[in-house]
């Protein structure tokens, strides 16, 4: 439906997620602040409606944000579709609307791809979030395509959802094991409050500047690649399995003079795995930083590997 009220949940997507737009820019003047307590007032004073940014914006961003699209999304009836991926086909290619997809409660399994059609949101509720899995496997689609949720739009937004891959672990030998639970390529997409949850190769991190805060992700061997440019505020890595090494990032900036890296600020690393890395060398220059991250005594004494390649 198209309407001014929005109530509920929608408030939440509404005031967060169009005002992120311009995020990135601002945090650059704002340091965020070392005592944990202090995160979400400084946070706040950033993030603040359209209408108290709009001459800091884009006319062309606040323009977008103006009257946004609601459209409901529900299992077994009561909104305007009933998967996820008939309601992003609904948006036209090069949409130039905030459209905020509120989804139902329930487990959606399909692949969902945002492609062309930036300035979408999907928000959960933070009570009882869904649940998008998808049983995508290297076999079916190559560890990239493989994911179970791919966006490829720029300005995109998540709120409380769950994003998981089902298909059985890697051992070496299967033919069709698990892929890649999220590949995020759009530049400037955030998410809030939401949980990844796989087994190796989670987060495909491709390439773009992209924002995530009260972010859980649930795994055992390079949670996250690729070379893109993120900041996570506020995360729980949640180590498991029984690898001979389990690490958390495998960064892959290939020249000094690329301006990509990640960036952790007040996190955790914990649960049941041994010596795990904070990175391992993949290609030849990459560039991760933990800042105010609480590490258990999982966390290997070297912090970081070489991945057998010293140089």
């Amino acid at each position: 439906m198209d309407g001014k009220r929005i109530e509920g949940n929608e408030v939440y997507a509404l005031v967060i997620c169009i005002s992120i737009l311009l995020f990135a820019p601002i945090v650059v003047s704002q340091p965020i602040p070392a005592d944990k307590s202090q995160v979400e007032t400084w946070f706040n004073d950033i993030i603040k409606p359209v209408k108290e940014r709009g001459k800091t914006l884009d006319p062309e961003l606040v323009e977008v944000g103006t009257e946004p699209r609601i459209i409901r999304v529900m299992q077994g009836g009561g909104g305007e579709f009933n998967t996820i991926t008939k309601t992003i086909e609904s948006v036209p290619s090069g949409n130039g609307k905030h459209v905020i997809i509120s989804i139902g409660p329930g487990s959606y399994k399909e692949k969902i791809i945002e492609r062309n059609k930036p300035f979408i949101t999907l928000v959960g509720d933070p009570k009882n979030m869904p649940n998008l899995t998808f049983d995508g496997t290297v076999k079916q689609y190559g560890t990239v395509d493989g994911a179970a949720f791919i966006i490829e739009s720029s300005y995109f937004v998540g709120a409380n959802l769950n994003i998981v891959n089902t298909p059985p672990r890697p051992d070496g030998k299967m033919v069709g094991a698990q892929a890649v639970a999220l590949r995020v390529s759009g530049d400037r997409p955030a998410f809030y409050n939401c949980k990844i949850i796989g087994f190796q190769d989670i987060l495909f991190d491709d390439r773009g500047n992209h924002f995530f805060k009260d972010f859980h992700i649930r795994g055992t061997v390079d949670f996250i690649f690729g070379s893109g440019t993120f900041l996570y505020l506020v995360l729980i890595f949640l180590m498991q399995g029984d690898l001979e090494m389990a690490v958390i990032t495998i960064q892959a900036r290939e020249s000094s003079s690329e301006d990509t890296g990640y960036s952790f600020a007040h996190g955790r690393i914990t649960e049941t795995a041994k010596d795990v890395f904070l990175g391992r060398a993949w290609k030849s220059s990459l560039r991760v930083v933990y800042s105010y991250t609480e590490m258990d005594e999982i966390v290997h004494p070297g912090g970081w590997s070489s991945n057998r390649q010293p140089e």
